[in-house]
């Protein structure tokens, strides 16, 4: 259940309006790393994790909510950015306020071609925010990932708050309204502060590597292959040991004669790690047991019941 409080989570304000500005915030407000994104997102997870992981249904529900909020934001500044338009549209008169607004010829047809490269933003619209990103494209479903799995879908969430907080960056270059940089300031941080809390939820969850529960191929899991011609680069992605599981870096050299030699990697050997595939094999099901027990256990048969309602107090 959504309660809609009036006033905004953080208070927005813009010094003047500056409808160019207004037309590049749309990217946070339908664009593929935006908050309606992000909102949906968590939204859409939530669901699977709700009766197996009661705590991560509470987390993802409750960054959801806040996005809607911070969707609220961006649409609420996108609407004072664009103070006055929409009645000005509306004058017929040739010497319309908007187009003294925009202070002569050569700005009456700066804004026109604002209006061209995205019709939709004004001609459409009448000048307000559309659920769309900077260029007029509509926002897509395709934009959310959901696939069921926590350790698949916070490390998409780490992902999806890292994209946006570049965004944010990236736009308070084009402004020079201190109150607008001062509130896409608090968006921006408040992605930082999603991106750890989601973090330390993939960090509850244990074992989180790899994701899902199908354990790697020893064989193929510590293998580099030089793929390029010229100067090789070493660094810990391709020397020492692997991040996650502990393994020796295998570089190949000539990856052609490598899989020539092995027959198209059919006979690769394992080394420079302990795992075996026997070893992986009975971790894969003894994983997949302990996943699929914490799904069934969690979930009734027969009736069901989404929420529980406790009396009302006297």
């Amino acid at each position: 259940m959504f309660y809609h409080i009036k006033d905004l989570q953080f208070n927005a304000r813009v010094s003047a309006p500056d409808p160019a500005f207004a037309r590049l915030l749309l990217q946070q407000f339908g664009g593929p790393n935006g908050e309606l994104k992000a909102a949906m997102q968590y939204f859409v997870q939530a669901f699977a994790a709700k009766q197996p992981y009661p705590d991560k249904y509470d987390l993802l529900m409750d960054i959801a909510t806040e996005e809607f909020s911070h969707l609220e934001i961006v649409g609420a500044t996108i609407q004072m950015l664009l103070a006055g338009i929409n009645g000005k549209l509306k004058d017929e008169a040739d010497e319309a306020e908007i187009m003294q607004l925009m202070g002569g010829k050569s700005k009456k047809e700066s804004f026109i071609h604002h209006a061209m490269v995205n019709p939709h933003f004004l001609v459409e619209s009448g000048g307000g925010p559309m659920v769309t990103y900077s260029n007029g494209i509509p926002w897509s479903g395709t934009y959310v990932n959901a696939n069921g799995d926590l350790t698949v879908d916070l490390r998409s969430d780490m992902g999806a708050e890292s994209r946006a907080k570049i965004v944010y960056e990236y736009l308070m270059k084009f402004t020079d309204d201190p109150y607008v940089k001062d509130t896409l300031r608090f968006l921006m941080t408040r992605e930082v502060a999603h991106f750890q809390m989601f973090e330390a939820a993939l960090h509850s969850i244990t074992p989180n590597f790899p994701p899902g529960v199908v354990q790697a191929d020893p064989r193929h899991s510590n293998t580099y292959f030089n793929m390029s011609n010229g100067t090789e680069v070493r660094g810990p992605w391709n020397d020492g040991a692997s991040t996650q599981l502990g393994e020796s870096w295998q570089y190949i050299q000539d990856p052609i004669m490598h899989v020539k030699e092995t027959m198209g990697l059919m006979n690769q050997p394992v080394m420079g790690t302990e795992r075996t595939d026997e070893s992986a094999e009975t971790l894969s099901r003894k994983l997949a047991k302990e996943r699929g027990s914490e799904i069934k256990t969690a979930t009734p048969e027969g009736e069901n019941q989404w929420s529980t309602y406790s009396e009302s107090e006297p």
